[in-house]
């Protein structure tokens, strides 16, 4: 094989990385979209199921595809339905699908399964810590963020447990990297 021959080979699979890469997160930003837009009705409020969706693309994704996904989807779908707390949901979310990223692809590479345990609880942290000063900033009153606090804490629970068991159990993850060429 020539050199020409070899560069063609790398640019076809760096194209279809940037494709794959790119359909997964608008994929998952239109989901994310839809599941913080629309909550599941549960006694005194909404269960809200974003967070699964955000830990997942955390795990698939580098973490700039990840904030797209995480921040800007859970704030595009606030700002078509509820936009009072969206710039919340950027930040908290952003941070919370970078954070899980990082761990997941950077920090712990090399043990993926600590890393997904690590980076969900502590992404959970960041979400149920983030909405509770952010409900409190934008709805003037801590007490109302103390009263959704609940809610928070499921929600993060629940995106915590379901993300990875999609990634793991349900092999989105090995579907991911099957999608991926492989690089010489």
């Amino acid at each position: 094989m020539n050199q020409t021959e070899n560069l063609a080979g790398r640019n076809r699979g760096m194209k279809r990385i940037v494709t794959v890469k790119l359909t997964t997160t608008a994929l998952l930003m239109a989901v994310n979209i839809v599941f913080s837009s629309f909550g599941v009705p549960v006694p005194g409020g909404h269960l809200y199921l974003n967070d699964i969706i955000i830990v997942l693309a955390a795990l698939l994704l580098d973490p700039f595809c990840a904030f797209m996904v995480g921040g800007v989807g859970a704030f595009i779908g606030d700002m078509l339905f509820y936009p009072a707390p969206m710039f919340v949901s950027l930040a908290v979310h952003g941070i919370q699908a970078v954070v899980i990223s990082v761990i997941f692809h950077k920090t712990l590479k090399h043990h993926p399964r600590q890393a997904t345990v690590i980076g969900a609880i502590l992404g959970a942290v960041i979400m149920v810590v983030g909405y509770t000063l952010g409900r409190a900033y934008v709805y003037s009153t801590p007490a109302y963020a103390v009263l959704k606090l609940p809610f928070q804490i499921l929600q993060a629970g629940v995106g915590a447990v379901v993300g990875p068991l999609l990634y793991w159990k349900a092999g989105l993850g090995k579907l991911f990297l099957k999608m991926m060429p492989p690089m010489n």
